[in-house]
């Protein structure tokens, strides 16, 4: 005797503008927090803001492609971004982060 089950209802997502900033302020909050106790990523990351953007770039990729496992914290820390922007259909950081954003996470 086979068992049918329904296909469970995923939940909607909250994409009220207080839901959506309180996952922006999460997010940034854990990255910061992790960046602390992560000297070397820390420090390009904070370099890079004031680099053109193609030597940021390359500098961000080359430190994290010596460091994955910084590398996939980071992007697990930030993966909640990109969910909140799928399922909400919104940009949710400033169009200079958000660049950064998406180049970093497609890596």
């Amino acid at each position: 005797m086979g068992v049918i089950s329904a296909p469970m209802a995923a939940a909607a997502p909250d994409c009220s503008p207080e839901a959506v900033n309180g996952t922006v302020s999460s997010v940034r909050g854990a990255a910061e927090q992790y960046l602390s106790t992560h000297p070397g990523a820390n420090q390009v990351v904070t370099s890079a803001y004031g680099q053109p953007r193609g030597e940021a770039a390359a500098n961000i990729r080359s430190y994290f492609t010596a460091h994955p496992n910084e590398y996939y914290d980071l992007r697990g820390i930030l993966s909640p971004i990109g969910e909140t922007e799928r399922q909400c259909s919104v940009s949710v950081l400033p169009p200079h982060l958000e660049s950064a954003y998406h180049e970093f996470m497609a890596g």
